[in-house]
């Protein structure tokens, strides 16, 4: 694991901050299903080899980084804005809302966030850093971004009992060839995202009468 992944947590620490937290979502882009944010607050110089953007990993490398960093963090927390919050304030205000609460779950409190994207956390008061591509740069990141993979990937795996015509177990929701046809067919389900296009020209007329 390249020392460098820690370079932002060492900076911010040589500041003063003692509580750096690493921020991450999952879930911006599919069609259905919530938007799922982690916060992560490692231990000085933790040993997590394998790390990564959950890109670039496999779903079997996700879960035992996942178990492994329940193991070790001093803290994780986790925001999730359903698929109808979604709709009502739009996916970057829904994923901005899953962020703060990602942080408001934290035990302690950080004092300092990595906050993955060109956006930072309106109205927190704690100091904060956006890091683009930050989920490869810094390993509170990486670690958050493992930790909310994971987790909304395990949501849409318990939904797809709910709706098994979609699939979800598989696509988790993305826009795939397979989820693409199952809504053409059988229209949309409670969780599918109305605004998002690629949905939204599937609801059946009725429902657009008052």
């Amino acid at each position: 694991m390249p020392s460098d992944l820690w370079s932002f947590e060492n900076e911010a620490r040589s500041k003063g901050h003692q509580i750096v937290a690493g921020i991450d979502e999952a879930g911006r882009g599919p069609l259905a299903g919530p938007v799922v944010s982690a916060a992560v607050v490692l231990p000085v110089g933790v040993d997590l080899a394998g790390i990564n953007d959950s890109k670039k990993l496999t779903p079997a490398q996700r879960n035992r980084l996942y178990d492994r960093l329940y193991g070790v963090a001093q803290s994780i927390g986790i925001g999730v804005v359903d698929a109808a919050e979604i709709d009502r304030i739009n996916i970057l205000q829904a994923t901005l809302q899953s962020m703060t609460m990602a942080v408001a779950n934290l035990q302690p409190q950080p004092d300092y966030l990595l906050i993955d994207g060109i956006f930072t956390l309106a109205g927190s008061p704690v100091q904060q850093q956006a890091i683009k591509k930050g989920d490869s740069l810094s390993i509170s990141i990486a670690a958050a971004s493992i930790v909310a993979k994971v987790t909304r990937d395990r949501i849409m795996t318990q939904v797809d009992a709910l709706f098994p015509e979609f699939g979800f177990s598989r696509h988790k929701g993305y826009p795939t060839k397979i989820h693409r046809e199952a809504i053409v067919r059988y229209g949309c389900c409670p969780i599918h995202r109305r605004t998002f296009k690629g949905v939204r020209e599937y609801i059946k007329t009725e429902e657009n009468h008052h």
